[in-house]
């Protein structure tokens, strides 16, 4: 056997663990758990309230069990699938609808969230809050590699827990309830950070579904011409170049103060060190002229 004919089959065997053919649900199946996802009136509604108030709650008192039970039962994903859908397969009406109910949702959590906060009688910032703050380019690849995730689980018959596990992984809900914090404390800091959070994990899990979609060759709704293909293109590039921009300096900022806090350590660990004596106590950190 000829090490070409080797290398075939090697190759056709590892790639018969890739192959989603069989796996694939219809494409109308598919498009309609999408749109039950979109819709955002009556139960959806109240669901999130409840929601946004759960996570809040464990926000508040830094209970990561409790944030992950709220994520669950939130229904933010499916607007934001919407809007990766509509754009995959140019169904604009689709993509309106998706981006007002993901609009409604967000203002209706972010309000539900500061009311929270208003009459909580904790009003100190916990880690947990804390850490929604300053996203990072890791941030972004958690929304993408998590929307890639769940439009195959879409497409797909057996649908699994991987929608579920996407809301958990990719943490839309504790944004939110961080900028419900914000407002109510009046720490706008809290409500940008948190909030430019919210918006790279809706953005680029609606981009990551928009190239799932381009990758299972769903069929167009409506025909378009090539101008306009070309005109979407320079649009998505745009958002998602203008959103990645400040998550990369943010990264930067990040690891220059992670490696000076590790130089400082490293520096106290080898220099202060004295016959009979030990360090007690020490705190390394960033000042920024504050």
């Amino acid at each position: 056997m000829s090490n070409e004919s080797l290398w075939v089959r090697l190759r056709d065997y590892v790639k018969g663990y890739f192959d989603l053919s069989s796996d694939l649900d219809d494409e109308k199946m598919a498009e309609e758990a999408v749109m039950d996802g979109v819709s955002f009136k009556g139960a959806n509604i109240i669901i999130l309230i409840l929601a946004i108030f759960i996570a809040s709650l464990g926000l508040n008192t830094n209970s990561a069990a409790v944030i992950i039970g709220a994520m669950l039962i939130s229904p933010l994903m499916g607007p934001i699938i919407g809007m990766g859908f509509g754009l995959g397969t140019y169904d604009f009406d689709l993509i309106k609808r998706s981006f007002r109910n993901l609009a409604m949702a967000a203002t209706f959590s972010v309000l539900a969230s500061t009311v929270y906060f208003l009459i909580s009688p904790v009003s100190e910032g916990r880690s947990e809050l804390l850490a929604r703050t300053s996203p990072t380019i890791y941030d972004v690849l958690i929304g993408f590699f998590g929307g890639l995730a769940g439009i195959v689980a879409l497409a797909c018959r057996k649908k699994g827990n991987a929608i579920p596990g996407v809301a958990i992984a990719t943490a839309l809900m504790p944004p939110l309830c961080t900028a419900g914090y914000g407002l109510a404390t009046w720490q706008m800091h809290y409500f940008f950070g948190a909030f430019y959070l919210f918006l790279i994990n809706s953005i680029f899990i609606a981009y990551a579904t928009t190239v799932g979609v381009k990758f299972l060759k769903f069929k167009p709704r409506t025909y378009v011409d090539e101008a306009v293909k070309n005109k979407v293109k320079k649009y998505v590039t745009a958002i998602v170049v203008v959103t990645l921009a400040p998550s990369i300096w943010l990264t930067f900022t990040m690891v220059r103060d992670s490696y000076f806090v590790s130089s400082a350590n490293n520096f106290i660990n080898t220099e202060f060190v004295f016959p009979n004596t030990q360090v007690l106590n020490k705190d390394a950190g960033v000042d920024r002229g504050k």
